[in-house]
């Protein structure tokens, strides 16, 4: 694996600095323009869920080099308090937070792979792959 960028999540800023170093990764990495687009998105629906609902976290970004197959992994992680019922999380719609509910289900389809680990008060990781196409 390759270096690592952590971006710490606690206010709305950070989001702002997490999509723009994930955007400019994707670019050294190979994606087009449209997928920078597509990681930058799925980074601030996560930051955006630290923020909301954990308070503070961080945004880990990795460029992925798999024999000659290039990508970018993405870790959100928070020590909040976790979620309930992981598969409720995932469908469009569910919030907690009288939002629209597209946080989770929407990263999950705009990125390759999607994992979901929650263990209630001790927090949330999410990991997620973009393969350069």
């Amino acid at each position: 694996m390759l270096p690592e960028t952590c971006v710490a999540i606690e206010r709305d800023t950070d989001i702002v600095t997490a999509r723009q170093k994930g955007r400019e990764l994707a670019a050294a990495t190979g994606f087009s323009t449209t997928d920078q687009t597509l990681v930058a998105t799925a980074i601030s629906e996560m930051a955006r869920n630290i923020v909301t609902h954990a308070e503070r976290g961080e945004i880990v970004l990795v460029a992925l080099d798999d024999s000659g197959r290039r990508g970018i992994m993405v870790v959100a992680r928070d020590e909040g308090p976790g979620i309930a019922d992981a598969e409720l999380a995932m469908k469009d719609g569910y919030s907690t937070a009288n939002s629209l509910g597209v946080g989770l289900p929407g990263a999950r389809r705009l990125m390759d792979e999607f994992h979901l680990a929650s263990t209630l008060g001790k927090g949330t990781t999410v990991t997620m792959k973009k393969w350069v196409r």
